[in-house]
């Protein structure tokens, strides 16, 4: 086991051997972390956390954290985070409270960049790219394979779809659709078309592209009212399941989706 000497650790802690463990780093009581998984130096892991293989932390960074949520009074919340993961310079992720089910979750090979921050009870999925100072606010959900640009902020409660798009310095008050690109300012974001050369370079099928630009025609071109548009697209018989997660995301959403 590779740990620096200046470093300060709980006995609870529970470090895989294979682990390293670099100078000035603190980490805190039931933290576990997991085989190949490096902390450079300064790294801060605050507490009831799981942090899966091979992940790596640049310096300053802060995790495990208590949630910033004014209810909160030192209830028992975890933070798990799963393997291949990168968090650079001072990205900053927060556990769970008990009112939004208690965990923080953090799927595999993210790639979160310096100073973003995900707070209490978000759930992002795999594949995700937050670039420099994204922020989720609490109980934001992100789905897999989606990027939330510099500078962007994600409102409580919303929904990011899997391969969204958000570009920088947008704020996002409502649900993001999956596969579309969104940006603009808070009350003057818009959709701007599926992003269909990030689809490309993910390896989407060209034919799943060509079906989504046609129902995006259908459901935000049209000039139809929402629920008459996803009448008139669910009169088609579409090939692809991105389709089905696209209207799937849409009928399911609380808050309204950015249009």
């Amino acid at each position: 086991m590779s740990i620096h000497s200046t470093a300060c650790i709980d006995k609870s802690a529970e470090i895989h051997s294979e682990a390293v463990i670099g100078p000035y780093c603190v980490i805190g009581p039931e933290v576990q972390i997991g085989a190949g998984t490096v902390l450079d130096s300064h790294v801060f892991v605050h507490k009831w956390s799981t942090i899966g293989e091979n992940c790596r932390f640049y310096s300053f960074c802060s995790v495990g954290t208590d949630p910033q949520d004014v209810k909160y009074s030192g209830e028992k919340t975890t933070l798990v985070i799963g393997r291949e993961n990168i968090f650079r310079e001072f990205a900053t992720v927060n556990r769970g409270t008990p009112g939004g089910g208690g965990i923080t979750r953090i799927g595999d090979r993210n790639f979160v960049l310096a100073y973003s921050h995900i707070a209490h009870d978000a759930q992002m999925g795999s594949g995700i790219l937050m670039a420099n100072a994204a922020t989720l606010a609490g109980h934001v959900t992100v789905g897999d394979h989606s990027t939330v640009g510099a500078f962007s902020a994600v409102h409580q409660f919303c929904r990011v779809g899997v391969h969204a798009f958000i570009g920088g310095f947008s704020v996002v008050t409502r649900d993001a659709l999956p596969y579309v690109k969104t940006v603009g300012a808070r009350n003057e974001a818009k959709i701007y078309g599926i992003n269909t050369i990030g689809l490309q370079r993910k390896g989407v099928p060209e034919e799943s592209i060509e079906e989504l630009k046609q129902v995006y025609r259908i459901l935000f071109r049209s000039q139809l009212n929402t629920g008459d548009a996803l009448a008139r697209v669910r009169e088609r018989g579409w090939k692809t399941p991105e389709v089905g997660i696209l209207i799937d995301f849409i009928e399911t959403s609380r808050r309204g989706v950015m249009r």
